[in-house]
């Protein structure tokens, strides 16, 4: 049995489509299956939950963005019966980057799923803020630009204007060019699993990444696997604004590495102390604004169809 959570509205609409072209070839092939379509922020989570408490095995495919993925993914439990299958369909896709099945068309991805055998144990990661308050994140979690940016895009009226265009990633790079020279920056201390501890000043962002990809394609992480039982953590501080903004065109290059103040550590966890307040994000989504948070990694923490 396959139970699919569909987001209709991802893309601006334009997954409405998507989800009947998936269906019909459900249909033709005669595939045992449900479906869910969400009708709010947190209803796929709460469909998730349902579905990962029926008994036997559970094939649970999700038609959506990368929101929509994270939701499922903090909704679903008994993780050792349940095969997870992804169908791309939002503006970001970092995930289906991460997975390399971004290019893929919804419905070639769709008879991937239905005849693959091969199955990947993904790591996740996990963000715990001061209020003890956790999420779980296949793709990265963070504070900063990076954070302030996803929170912006979850109401943004530009990135509904670009994805009707098919060009909703832009709205990340925009954001991100405004919000660098407009956000507030504060010191902080940071703590790795190893011992390992520095103190970053002006902190643009810090990212916990558990596959190369953010914000619509940004390689902050090139090197990440989502295999390794380690998060790459990207830092960024004691940089002036303009100086990171010239060095965006050798971020989007993957070439980041090169440049002072610009940091990537392998660690199994980490916990960001700061000065005042940072908005933190799990795979976009807003968590709320701290000035402590944890970020860890949970090994072999699910299994993608791939």
């Amino acid at each position: 049995m396959y139970y699919f959570i569909v987001n209709a509205t991802s893309r601006t609409g334009k997954a409405q489509k998507i989800w009947r072209d998936v269906k019909a070839e459900l249909d033709r092939r005669e595939v045992e299956y449900k479906y869910y379509i969400t009708s709010a922020v947190g209803h796929a989570q709460k469909l998730a939950k349902q579905i990962c408490s029926i008994k036997g095995d559970i094939n649970l495919i999700v038609v959506g963005g990368d929101g929509t993925a994270n939701e499922v993914i903090n909704g679903m439990h008994n993780m050792d019966k349940v095969r997870f299958g992804y169908i791309p369909t939002g503006s970001g896709n970092d995930l289906g980057r991460g997975l390399g099945i971004n290019k893929r068309k919804p419905v070639d991805q769709l008879v991937h799923i239905l005849e693959s055998n091969e199955i990947l144990k993904m790591d996740l990661g996990e963000v715990t803020t001061e209020e003890g308050v956790t999420r779980k994140f296949a793709i990265s979690a963070g504070i900063g630009v990076d954070a302030s940016v996803c929170k912006q895009a979850l109401t943004s009226k530009l990135k509904k204007f670009l994805n009707k265009f098919g060009l909703g990633s832009a709205t990340y790079v925009i954001l991100t060019v405004k919000t660098m020279f407009t956000m507030p920056l504060y010191d902080g201390t940071v703590e790795l699993d190893d011992g390992t501890v520095k103190h970053p000043h002006n902190i643009i962002f810090c990212a916990a990444m558990n596959h190369p990809w953010e914000g619509g394609g940004v390689p902050m992480a090139p090197n990440a696997s989502a295999t390794d039982g380690m998060l790459s953590f990207c830092c960024v501080s004691d940089i002036k604004r303009a100086k990171c903004f010239v060095s965006l065109g050798s971020l989007m290059a993957a070439r980041h590495d090169r440049i002072a103040g610009f940091d990537i550590y392998n660690c199994k966890s980490a916990k960001i102390n700061l000065k005042d307040k940072m908005v933190v994000h799990a795979d976009g989504e807003y968590c709320g604004e701290v000035k402590s948070v944890e970020f860890r990694c949970i090994s072999e923490a699910v299994s993608v169809i791939i």
